[in-house]
């Protein structure tokens, strides 16, 4: 793949284009982008805000030194919505969806799913708290991969909830952005969610996987929910294949799960969890957008009876998914309600209905791309699986992706 300097001045994916060669390992030859909030070496480090930019990173982070270590060329930092708290890559600065220019390439991680769809990098590293990695790579039609909570390292990356944040990637293939996992997975005892990997633990599969009889749910909650007419044939068309190559595909309960209703109590704590993270930016007017420091004060004053609510309600969403996967192995269900849009319209307040679970849950989850119905921009299809269940969602998207 080559970046064309050019034609990311139009698409405004790239914030700073400055290659550093990789080495010799098993990722040689693999262009890296990197989300800006995430540490390289040398490099700004904004997470979108006007305070941070005059800010360059003294030393990777552990998730991208590891890929370094593999080999990737790290072409970059690219463009983030501010501060990671929105899901449209607009604010602080425009960044559009190479498939179509004028519309959204979603977001938190939009630079990234859009450097990957332009074919400017091979993989691309996001951060996901209700769906970061999955909504962009959803509009941008390419695959978004978000492991098992504490698999990646966090350490190096801005922060904007300790309870939801997780360490992603964005790539064209399911097998591809499997690679990048692993490359970058590893305890760090430097970040309270991370963990030793289980022994044998690896997101590719070895093998082909065996559908006969593997039971995949699709969460009952979602039959009601508001979803864009062809997203709601191609995920019935997953399911389809799914059944075809001989799974067990039936509805499921999630007990608990209200999604937008969930989704709102995360966003909740995501808001305080951020005011207490980034506190010296609420008294600083020009550090952030109006809007970025709004949110901020908003969680900052939520009240301790309203964030014990949000906090009993995830509990609950975050149960009954555990209980839903135990009943099956994976559950399918679409990415996002909607495809991507154009700039000027107003951001749907469900974009991460569907997403936020499998962080609420810490499970992993991997968005596919889908042919559209109507022939318009794609669908997207989301797996969640099991803790450690890397493999099998990689396993399962390359089975449905198979010609």
């Amino acid at each position: 793949m080559t970046y064309d300097a050019a034609r990311d001045a139009e698409l405004g994916i790239f914030w700073h284009h400055a290659p550093q060669p990789g080495g010799t390992g098993p990722l040689a030859g693999v262009t890296l982008a990197v989300k800006d909030n995430v540490d390289v070496a040398g490099m700004p480090t904004t997470a979108g805000f006007a305070a941070h930019v005059a800010r360059v990173a003294g030393q990777d982070a552990p998730c991208v030194a590891r890929l370094r270590a593999a080999g990737c060329t790290i072409l970059g930092k690219v463009a983030m919505h501010e501060g990671a708290l929105g899901a449209t890559t607009d604010v602080p600065r425009l960044c559009h969806n190479p498939l179509r220019p004028g519309f959204t390439p979603g977001g938190s991680s939009g630079g990234s799913s859009a450097a990957i769809a332009a074919g400017f990098a091979d993989l691309a590293i996001g951060t996901d708290t209700m769906g970061s990695v999955r909504i962009p790579a959803a509009y941008c039609g390419v695959v978004g991969l978000k492991p098992t909570r504490g698999v990646v390292s966090r350490g190096g990356v801005v922060p904007l909830s300790l309870a939801f944040d997780h360490v992603g990637m964005l790539a064209r293939t399911p097998r591809m952005a499997a690679r990048g996992i692993e490359a970058m997975a590893g305890d760090d005892p430097s970040d309270p969610a991370s963990r030793p990997l289980p022994t044998g633990w690896r997101a590719m599969p070895d093998t082909a996987p065996t559908l006969h009889g593997l039971r995949i749910g699709l969460p009952e909650p979602l039959h009601a929910a508001q979803v864009e007419a062809p997203l709601r044939a191609a995920w019935d068309a997953a399911a389809r294949r799914l059944r075809d190559l001989g799974g067990l595909v039936a509805p499921v309960a999630v007990r608990g799960w209200d999604p937008a209703a969930t989704r709102r109590a995360g966003l909740l704590l995501i808001e305080a969890e951020a005011a207490a993270l980034h506190e010296a930016l609420i008294a600083d007017p020009t550090a952030t957008t109006p809007v970025f420091r709004a949110a901020l004060q908003y969680g900052r004053d939520a009240g301790t009876v309203r964030l014990a609510r949000a906090l009993f309600r995830l509990a609950e969403a975050e149960a009954g998914a555990r209980r839903a996967i135990d009943a099956c192995d994976v559950l399918l269900l679409p990415t996002a309600p909607q495809r991507a849009f154009p700039f000027g319209t107003p951001a749907p307040a469900d974009q991460a209905d569907f997403t936020a679970l499998a962080n609420i849950a810490g499970l992993p989850a991997l968005a596919l791309p889908w042919p559209a119905p109507d022939g318009g921009l794609p669908c997207s299809v989301q797996l969640i699986g099991r803790p450690y269940a890397e493999a099998v969602l990689v396993g399962l998207a390359e089975a449905l992706s198979a010609p």
